[in-house]
């Protein structure tokens, strides 16, 4: 999927570099006579690597070029002088970017860490030289190897986007909003469904320049995981969520049924989804007056009687610190 700038699913062909031909090269110098092969080594062809980096977001990069070939290794010279190696070809990635066979579907690996490096095809080994050839039934041997030939592969890369919170919702409840209080991201916000087309990240920063990650992906509506609507080609990116944040509007007619449908919509997509913290924020609070909001909150206190929620308001500011706290408590619970 692409919208703007961010891609999360490319096709990329690679081919490693072929191996540089061993040279058959024999010793010639003005006062040694006969002296024998001295023909060097040829050289590795380059590898084409993946490798994590942590300052990328998107694929957006491999949009247009798909095509990498690494440099070939270089011929054995004489005085046993091996050929250089092929450059190798690095191919960076954001982190939680899968690497599949995409014939069979098949995950090859992950890359999770910033600077990790996995090597996808090998370049061909390079020829022996004809000193190693030499014996004292074979004293001039006057052929060497050649070089081997390089790899080539189709490979799929999937973006999974790494972040502490996923925001869960129906469109237009609000996530971009409140992303956009919440961190410094500049999501597209209008009063429309669906605005939201590409997933968003943004740093929320807490206390003592402590800070977390927060994602943000196009709005999940009833039926999503089987193809309606948009939330369900993205609900790869709340996989990797610790913690789940639904936020559903209080213009809602029934609040808590919006959360079975989004919770049901998780289950169907991947059962494990449901194994994450959830956060219930109640979003626009600030359309309630006292009364109402009580009343409200009796209500919400029979239903989501093992859920935390709370009353948030984006525009107004209402809540957001508690947000934030409690959203920090659910992060480091395990650690403390």
């Amino acid at each position: 999927m692409t919208e703007g700038n961010f891609t999360d699913y490319v096709k990329i062909k690679v081919a490693s570099g072929k191996g540089g031909q061993g040279s058959s090269h024999l010793r010639r110098e003005k006062y040694v006579a006969k002296g024998g092969p001295d023909g060097g080594d040829g050289g590795r062809g380059g590898h084409i690597i993946i490798k994590g980096n942590e300052n990328l977001w998107t694929l957006f990069h491999y949009k247009f070029k798909k095509h990498f070939q690494a440099g070939h290794g270089e011929h054995g010279g004489k005085q046993t002088s091996t050929g250089a190696d092929g450059q190798d070809v690095y191919v960076e990635v954001p982190l939680g970017t899968l690497v599949k066979n995409p014939e069979t579907g098949e995950t090859l690996f992950e890359i999770t860490k910033d600077g990790e490096e996995k090597i996808v095809v090998k370049g061909g080994k390079g020829g022996l030289g004809n000193w190693h050839f030499k014996s004292s039934t074979n004293q001039t041997p006057r052929y060497a190897q050649p070089g081997l030939p390089g790899e080539e592969a189709e490979l799929l890369l999937e973006l999974k986007l790494l972040a502490d919170v996923g925001l869960v919702g129906f469109p237009n409840a609000g996530k971009s909003t409140l992303l956009s209080v919440i961190t410094s991201a500049k999501p597209k916000i209008a009063d429309y469904e669906f605005t939201t087309l590409k997933p968003n990240l943004g740093i929320v920063k807490y206390r003592d320049y402590r800070t977390f990650v927060m994602a943000d992906i196009p709005g999940i509506i009833e039926g999503a995981s089987e193809g309606k609507g948009l939330g369900h080609y993205f609900l790869r990116h709340i996989e990797r969520n610790s913690t789940l944040l639904f936020l559903i509007p209080t213009d809602s007619k029934d609040i808590y049924k919006e959360y079975e449908i989004l919770l049901n919509e998780l289950k169907k997509y991947n059962p494990e989804l449901l194994d994450k913290e959830r956060l219930v924020a109640v979003s626009k609070s600030d359309m309630l007056d006292d009364e109402l909001k009580a009343e409200m909150k009796q209500e919400l206190d029979a239903s989501f009687k093992n859920i935390n929620y709370l009353f948030i308001s984006s525009v107004a500011q209402q809540g957001i610190q508690q947000l934030k706290d409690k959203l920090w408590e659910m992060l480091n619970a395990e650690e403390e």
